[in-house]
């Protein structure tokens, strides 16, 4: 590679990320900013004002606390779910095992706009329209199948043997199952709560075709909404709302970064 074409990749490259990180600096420059505009450039006073807003604003905060309720309550139900579905997975034996674990994977690649006229049929059929546990069950479902997978992989690494170690020493299965390989199996529960937040914190199309009452919203969708008034916008108010759905994602991902990399390991290495 000659010193001229590295540079050129190198303005490419720069160009790139220059354009990729600019909405970035837009949100966190403008969160700053009492008057905001949609221009990106520094807050002639920087302020968290904006911020105070959010909080004190009761539409804010109403946001806010739908979307921890789903999130939290999709992770709760996802976390019992995968660990149930992958220790049964993992080991037992039945008719069908195989063609369900295919099916579990064939399934979790299915786009979810292919399946939103009849996730929408079934929700209505169940009242689960506008309410919150029909969204949580909803969104726990979508990452059950990558979920279950996971679990299966990580309770294949923990040996058999340690199990019926338990069992001679007179411990039921559920006991043994309980107390001795569920805590080896941590790392896995935690990658599972981690794909279950992030996946329910992030969804935007379900939420928006679920729920048509606006006490019931989650910040993607309520960001969404504001950006479509774009006549009546408040840019500095948008932003800082924006940096608060940023910031539950991403601090438990750092949080829980070194366990996601474990549990993917040891999924990958068990299946």
């Amino acid at each position: 590679m000659t010193t001229r074409f590295r540079w050129i990749a190198y303005a490419i490259l720069f160009a790139v990320a220059a354009f990729s990180l600019m909405p970035f600096a837009w949100v966190i420059l403008a969160s700053l900013d009492s008057d905001a505009t949609i221009f990106v450039k520094a807050p002639e006073t920087w302020t968290l004002q904006n911020f105070v807003a959010v909080f004190r604003s009761a539409g804010g905060m109403q946001l806010i606390t739908n979307s921890l309720i789903y999130a939290g309550g999709a992770t709760g139900v996802l976390v019992v779910a995968t660990t149930l579905g992958g220790y049964a997975l993992s080991r037992y034996s039945f008719p069908g095992r195989r063609g369900l674990m295919l099916g579990i994977l064939l399934v979790r690649v299915i786009p979810p706009t292919a399946t939103i006229v009849p996730l929408y049929v079934l929700a209505t059929g169940l009242g689960f329209l506008d309410t919150y546990h029909g969204m949580i069950l909803i969104l726990a479902a979508l990452e059950v199948p990558f979920g279950v997978w996971i679990m299966k992989g990580f309770f294949d690494t923990v040996p058999i043997e340690i199990e019926e170690a338990a069992w001679v020493d007179g411990a039921g299965k559920l006991q043994a199952a309980f107390r001795i390989v569920l805590p080896l199996a941590g790392p896995g529960v935690g990658a599972a709560a981690l794909i279950g937040f992030m996946g329910a914190w992030n969804q935007f199309l379900i939420p928006l075709v679920l729920i048509s009452d606006q006490s019931k919203i989650p910040i993607s969708v309520g960001l969404f909404r504001a950006w479509v008034a774009y006549t009546n916008v408040n840019w500095g108010l948008l932003a800082a709302l924006s940096v608060i759905y940023i910031i539950p994602a991403l601090v438990f991902y750092v949080v829980a970064r070194r366990v996601l990399q474990q549990s993917l390991a040891g999924g990958l290495a068990g299946t």
